[in-house]
């Protein structure tokens, strides 16, 4: 099951992802995920891998962040 993972990472692609609104005024713990993508700064675009992982932080704040395609 390992390899089948690697196999998704590597050939899976990547997903642009924008913080498209502010955080201010949410709980500390939805500007954790925030921050754990890789935002600092409101409108950035940040690349991430394609993985399940990735998109479950992304559904965890869909009011937040959103994907580019």
């Amino acid at each position: 099951m390992a390899e089948e993972n690697k196999d998704q990472v590597i050939g899976g692609g990547k997903i642009r992802i924008q913080y498209y609104r502010s955080a201010t005024g949410y709980s500390k713990e939805q500007k954790e995920i925030v921050r754990s993508v890789g935002f600092t700064k409101l409108n950035q675009v940040v690349e991430r891998p394609d993985t399940p992982a990735t998109r479950g932080v992304v559904a965890k704040v869909p009011h937040l962040i959103r994907i580019i395609e």
